[in-house]
């Protein structure tokens, strides 16, 4: 279960993840990007600050390079977050289907010719979607969605481990970034 409130809070931070899960451009890795992003109490100030300082390591043309071989020619680091768990099978198509509505509820078209699960577009959504003030409607959708982004990036972060890539830390910061909405069962039972 999700708490709608923190990830409310957090919106500015999926906007920061959003650009950085995009082909990199100049302007993302501009300091105010991060410094505007996060304060150093955010849960993933410091896997984002062990990111940023390694990409500040490479050249723009070094960090596209390193982008393109990372997540469009890996199948073990793809950002298409249902791929993970179903790969091309029919399941995917209805947790597709389903991730779409979620868009369309709040009223955001999928211009682009991305799926739904593309995790920069995901990140996008958490970042401009407006729920309040229709939290009992988007519980269920947004639990969803957080789900598959956390299911997808548990697989991602390992391979990212593995290909010893600074995109590493930054999953790892979304990831923490979704730890601290989660409400745990207890929490969410009333009980301590």
């Amino acid at each position: 279960m999700i708490n709608l409130e923190k990830l409310h809070d957090y919106k500015d931070v999926f906007g920061f993840f959003a650009r950085q899960l995009t082909y990199p451009e100049k302007l993302d890795f501009h300091p105010s990007a991060f410094e505007g992003a996060l304060s150093s109490s955010h849960p993933a100030y410091e896997s984002m600050k062990t990111y940023w300082n390694a990409m500040h390591e490479y050249s723009m043309e070094q960090i596209e390079e390193m982008y393109v071989q990372t997540f469009d020619f890996q199948k073990k680091s793809t950002l298409y977050m249902t791929y993970y768990k179903f790969e091309e099978g029919r399941e995917r198509g209805q947790m597709l289907a389903r991730l779409k509505e979620t868009y369309q509820m709040f009223g955001l078209e999928i211009t682009s010719s991305e799926l739904s699960d593309y995790l920069p577009l995901m990140c996008e959504f958490l970042y401009a979607a407006d729920w309040q003030g229709h939290e009992k409607e988007a519980a269920e959708s947004l639990d969803l969605m957080v789900a598959v982004m956390e299911d997808g990036t548990y697989h991602l972060l390992k391979a990212l481990e593995k290909f010893r890539s600074p995109y590493f830390y930054l999953i790892q910061g979304l990831r923490n970034t979704f730890k601290t909405c989660i409400i745990q069962e207890a929490e969410a039972n009333g009980h301590d």
